[in-house]
């Protein structure tokens, strides 16, 4: 039979009032996984393609033929956002059809949970915070809530393959599953998938089932992309030049600037004038500075304000004003953003999409660029590079454009490939083996040693964890009085594991700092970490506030707003860049490929730095002599590999060869003192990696390496052990000093 006449007649409705004439590869072929295998389903697909009703118009039409007795399908979204917009969406394909939809997260009302409480149906749309909470407090009700639960709708799937986040959400679907006695069928979604078949498996883990994941061969797609180059200051690489291999320049504002204007913050403003854009940031950080920075601009020129801005820490309030005001057709704004509308939320026809500096993924790359190129329209990103003019006397490693080429490299490795960065599961993740301890006696009451670590540890995400380290946690957590033993030799959650697992901070994995709330008379701004004493400026919201009065029993600050800049601080955000973009990199200052999409600075910044390269020899040669006893490694290594590169080098090697002052720029480059010679250096690194290496053994001394959110609770021989053994990159590293073997 067609899939169309498969469908239930209120999907066909649904269809034809959208004007589709005819369906999506993606649909065909969701439809066909769904309908036709008990299998789970794996959708990867660009982004705007439809992956969210191929999977729900077979599910509906499931539904329509035989209703759940409770709730039938949950769909987890990793952000409110993307919960909220989807939300609408399904609201209007599930009308006719009389499936009621609900959404359960910590900005929707109290009234809206206790009618689904009251009558459990239909699809649930949460996030794992929220299923976390609904799974520790309502645990006697989840078989009436989902003991006919068939489906779990993952979106966003590759989001939660890199941390602790994705972990949870595995356990909490496990564990739910357990809880209501029901094995649903799990359906990923994602733009953006590096390894299917592993993506698959993680999908799968713990179901029985296999995952079908159909091939959906994607349309040549033209893209309209540029990078431009902007030193800070007024010079710029071009100036005076004329590049070839250019894109034309665009025509240059004649208008005043702010004072200590920034020339890349200069170019958005004036290629966002009368347009619908997103500004994507690194950090939450420059998020704030940047829409400070445009405010002036509007207020320099006398034009009306234009930017809006959205990250975690602002209210409910100000980001859903900022989608509200993405989706009207008729307004043209611009938003400064984090990763936060990174993902899936459609705000409607945006004309194009900024990134300053470049992102730390491919996948990350694809997924903003994806924000754009709805409605017919090609997608288009513009990448803003900038940097402070190194110095004249600035050494070598210095005077390289790292964003630069980094940016090059993300998008060469997906034009030339369509590589899109793996996903890392095979961590020894303790931190989270903690939460779902605690959270698991939060939520069943009493339970004994045994019955704990049947609940727990039988989760597969905690396959390469061993009884004994379950048995050496549940004895430190006892003694810290996390958790208790009872007379009858059972375990409950302590006092001290109280005042954390009753905090609604507790079903949050990913790590939060201990904030402030911010507000201006009744109105809430959003939130701060460190807040400074009453009479210092705070940047927040895209404008800057002088702070009234600390209150740091109730953790809020109040303010007034005034005039001027200041940098914004939400604690730190660091990339975690893959080791095959670091040789893409090194390709890009070798080879003398011209990109077609650089415009008149990037390509003279590109040309000097390619001459500096050349000249100086860093492409062949690892190691440079800086000077003197001043010396540069260049690793070519991703994070985690160029992290345990460092640690052997200081730990194993710098006794031996006498180095010192090492200084790491991650990942890029490590300079130090030294006085021996090159060819010592490589000798030693040869023997040394030639020696047995335990991993533990690259851990400092006295170092407790604190990584995810609960690893403070934990005990220090873990939390070293999980650093050791699942975060650094040691046979990256290994390998690497074997191809510098000829060189000792």
């Amino acid at each position: 039979m067609n899939i169309f006449d498969r469908y239930a007649p209120f999907v066909q409705d649904f269809i034809y009032r959208n004007n589709w004439e005819n369906l999506r590869a993606i649909q065909v072929a969701a439809a066909d996984g769904i309908f036709n295998t008990e299998e789970n389903v794996l959708l990867s697909a660009s982004t705007a393609s439809g992956k969210t009703e191929a999977a729900f118009f077979p599910i509906l039409t499931l539904f329509s033929e035989d209703p759940p007795r409770s709730v039938g399908a949950i769909y987890i979204g990793p952000l409110k956002a993307l919960i909220n917009d989807q939300f609408m969406r399904l609201n209007d394909l599930c009308a006719e059809g009389e499936i009621p939809v609900w959404h359960w997260h910590g900005d929707v009302s109290q009234s809206h949970k206790a009618k689904l409480l009251k009558n459990p149906s239909g699809i649930l749309q949460i996030t794992p915070e929220s299923l976390e909470a609904l799974l520790i407090h309502k645990h006697a009700a989840i078989p009436r809530l989902f003991g006919d639960l068939r489906f779990i709708v993952i979106d966003e799937v590759h989001s939660l393959m890199r941390g602790d986040r994705g972990g949870q959400t595995l356990c909490l679907i496990e564990r739910l599953s357990k809880m209501a006695g029901v094995n649903p069928r799990r359906i990923g979604l994602s733009a953006t998938i590096g390894d299917l078949e592993a993506t698959g498996e993680f999908l799968a883990a713990g179901t029985g089932r296999g995952t079908v994941i159909p091939r959906i061969e994607a349309k040549g797609m033209k893209w309209r992309l540029s990078m431009e180059h902007f030193f800070v200051s007024d010079v710029q690489a071009a100036d005076g030049k004329s590049a070839e291999n250019a894109l034309p320049e665009p025509e240059e504002p004649t208008d005043s600037a702010p004072q200590n204007s920034d020339p890349g913050i200069g170019y958005i403003f004036e290629h966002t004038r009368g347009k619908k854009c997103l500004v994507f940031t690194n950090s939450r950080e420059e998020c704030e500075a940047v829409t400070t920075t445009l405010r002036q601009y509007c207020e320099a020129k006398h034009e009306p304000d234009r930017f809006l801005i959205h990250h975690g820490n602002l209210s409910a309030s100000y980001r859903e004003t900022a989608e509200a005001v993405m989706k009207d057709e008729d307004q043209f704004q611009t938003t400064v953003t984090t990763a936060t509308l990174e993902l899936g939320i459609d705000i409607g026809r945006l004309e194009r999409a900024f990134q300053i500096d470049a992102p730390f993924t491919v996948s990350s790359f694809l997924q903003r660029m994806g924000r754009t190129g709805r409605r017919d329209l090609p997608p288009e990103m513009w990448f803003v590079i900038r940097e402070e003019q190194p110095e004249a006397r600035a050494m070598l490693p210095e005077t390289i454009p790292w964003k630069l080429i980094q940016g090059i490299a993300l998008i060469q490795l997906y034009l030339e490939e369509r590589w899109v960065e793996p996903p890392k599961l095979d961590r020894l993740p303790y931190s989270l083996l903690y939460h779902q301890t605690m959270s698991t006696l939060a939520s069943c009451g009493e339970l004994t040693p045994a019955q704990l670590a049947s609940k727990v540890l039988t989760l597969k995400y905690f396959h390469r964890i061993s009884q004994e380290d379950f048995k050496v946690l549940l004895r430190h957590l006892i003694e810290k009085e996390h958790i208790q033993k009872t007379e009858n030799g059972g375990l409950i959650v302590g006092l001290a594991g109280e005042r954390i697992t009753n905090s609604f901070k507790f079903y949050a994995v990913f790590k939060e700092n201990e904030e402030y709330t911010v507000r201006c008379g009744s109105q809430e701004l959003g939130t701060i970490v460190m807040p400074p004493p009453a009479g210092e400026k705070i940047a927040l919201a895209g404008h800057v506030w002088v702070v009234d009065e600390v209150d740091h029993k109730r953790r809020l600050v109040y303010c007034t707003q005034v005039k001027g800049r200041v940098p914004a601080y939400f604690g730190d955000c660091p990339g975690d860049i893959n080791t095959k973009v670091l040789l893409r990199m090194k390709e890009v200052l070798s080879e003398e490929k011209s990109y077609p999409y650089l415009m008149k600075n990037a390509v003279c910044r590109l040309e000097q730095a390619r001459h500096t390269a050349v000249n100086s020899g860093v492409i062949n040669e690892p190691l440079i002599c800086l000077g003197g006893d001043m010396w540069c490694l260049f690793p070519w290594l991703g994070s985690y590999g160029f992290l345990a590169m460092e640690r052997f080098i200081k730990i194993k090697c710098a006794p031996i060869l006498g180095i010192k002052g090492l200084s790491p720029s991650r990942p890029y480059f490590i300079q130090f003192t030294m006085k021996a010679k090159k060819e010592d250096f490589f000798r030693v690194l040869s023997e040394m990696e030639k020696q047995p290496l335990d991993p533990m053994e690259l851990v400092y001394p006295k170092e407790i390496p604190l990584f995810e959110k609960y690893d403070e609770y934990i005990p220090a021989e873990l939390v070293k052990k999980g650093f050791a053994y699942g975060i650094l990159g040691i046979d990256e590293m290994k390998m690497r000093i074997r191809s510098w073997e000829d060189r000792k």
